[in-house]
């Protein structure tokens, strides 16, 4: 179960549309779909990882699909702050979650920041950067 509570009073409507971008984002990690994430995700993805790691879409989605990065139910989303100016929508949050990397169980703690930009077809992730939190 993912439980993320991105929902904030007096919210535009671009805010909204950005949250449920970061929802389906957030439910395509934990389930996996090749098509849903390759529509979900830019071209020229940079997806950044708190060890300092960046990834391209395409490695990112074969992370996910592999196996490599396997996101167990238990996902919990805390501080979502999300600002919205023009095309382009910056989301911070907190991320803690349990993970069976290639068979290895583990748990992260993270700090989040996600980059979205309008296209004509939604809200699309251009990029994302994980710390560690102290």
């Amino acid at each position: 179960m993912i439980l993320a509570n991105i929902s904030f009073a007096q919210q535009t409507n671009a805010e909204k549309e950005v949250d449920q971008a970061v929802s389906k984002l957030l439910g395509l990690m934990v389930t996996p779909d090749s098509l849903k994430l390759d529509q979900l995700l830019l071209n020229n993805l940079s997806y950044g990882h708190s060890s300092g790691k960046i990834q391209s879409k395409q490695e990112f989605m074969h992370s996910l699909l592999s196996g490599e990065s396997d996101f167990l139910d238990d996902m919990i989303i805390g501080d979502p702050k999300t600002i919205v100016q023009g095309n382009t929508a910056l989301v911070r949050h907190k991320l803690t979650a349990q993970t069976n990397d290639k068979g290895v169980k583990g748990s992260i703690n993270l700090y989040i920041l996600l980059i979205w930009s309008k296209e004509k077809s939604g809200w699309k992730l251009l990029g994302r950067q994980a710390v560690k939190v102290p």
